[in-house]
């Protein structure tokens, strides 16, 4: 599930996804954690004749190492693992899904490796599972492998920069793009523009995409939009309320329009509910439905458990 970032955790690049890791190792100004997120669900997809199957969605182990070089500079890495594609028979053992290391600077940090794009923390979306794609830039391709990645804090100003080499000719070729972020906060209200152009090819034309989001925070509901377009080929537009219900459970509904410059738009609905256990706020179970306005598409549904660490 996607949502707005805004940047006191932008930044730290240094201890991305490790706010509630284990801590491994701690000596010597160096940290290691680890982290875990086993997301496992029943799922029927939307669409026409589907059918029940089980789901992993996430299997994740996450590697962070911290190095404390003084004077407000540290130095860090990041590997991470998915096991999903393993767990559903498509591929054989792991999925290295970023490998990456940097430097914090405190209000700087910069990182080289295989990683996301800036575009990839745009957007509202709050479903658990997606027939449509999120936003625009999910539809073009939010990480690389030759990645450069720049997350700066500014105060109530945050940005996210990042470019990936299109490193013709060389085993790790898979196009090139620039992407930006940028984020800030006004009394209450959440606000973020982002901009990607991409190539995915080296004799190819260069494909534009921006968009624009805004999440309200109103007291008993959260309300959010957001609107993405790329260039000749689609515009998009997510619009989401969140509310809790109790001290541990979350609602959320949607919608999702995707308008093709070629062929129908396509309009996909949907409701979740979330519950974390008091005792334990790391664990928590779901469960969503969702349709789209196509012809021939049946209701979809899922219930899962998340267990993070």
């Amino acid at each position: 599930m996607k949502k707005l970032v805004l940047a006191t955790a932008i930044l730290a690049a240094s201890a991305a996804g490790t706010a509630s890791a284990a801590t491994i190792y701690e000596n010597n100004g160096l940290t290691y954690k680890l982290k875990g997120d086993f997301q496992i669900q029943l799922r029927q997809d939307v669409g026409d004749d589907q059918n029940l199957d089980v789901e992993f969605d996430d299997l994740e182990l996450k590697n962070s190492v911290v190095y404390d070089l003084g004077n407000g500079m540290k130095a860090f890495g990041q590997l991470d693992f998915g096991y999903k594609n393993d767990a559903e028979g498509k591929s054989s053992g792991s999925h290295l899904e970023e490998a990456y290391v940097g430097l914090d600077f405190g209000n700087v940090a910069v990182s080289i490796g295989q990683q996301n794009h800036a575009t990839d923390d745009f957007g509202v979306y709050a479903a658990y599972e997606a027939s449509l794609s999120e936003d625009a830039f999910d539809a073009q391709g939010t990480s690389g492998n030759d990645v450069i990645r720049a997350d700066v804090n500014l105060g109530s100003l945050n940005l996210i920069a990042t470019t990936e080499l299109d490193a013709e000719g060389e085993n790790s070729e898979d196009g090139e793009s620039f992407d930006l972020l940028v984020s800030t906060e006004l009394q209450g209200v959440e606000l973020a523009a982002a901009y990607q152009t991409m190539k995915t090819d080296v004799n190819a034309d260069s494909v534009d995409t921006f968009g624009v989001s805004a999440m309200a925070d109103l007291g008993i509901a959260k309300i959010g939009a957001d609107y993405s377009s790329t260039d000749d080929v689609q515009d998009q537009i997510n619009l989401v309320a969140k509310m809790g219900v109790a001290q541990s459970t979350q609602i959320a509904v949607g919608l999702n329009n995707v308008d093709p410059e070629q062929g129908d738009d396509v309009t996909e609905w949907y409701a979740n509910v979330t519950y974390k256990f008091p005792q334990q706020k790391n664990v928590s179970v779901f469960a969503e439905i969702a349709d789209t306005d196509e012809d021939n598409v049946d209701l979809g549904y899922l219930a899962g458990l998340r267990v993070k660490f």
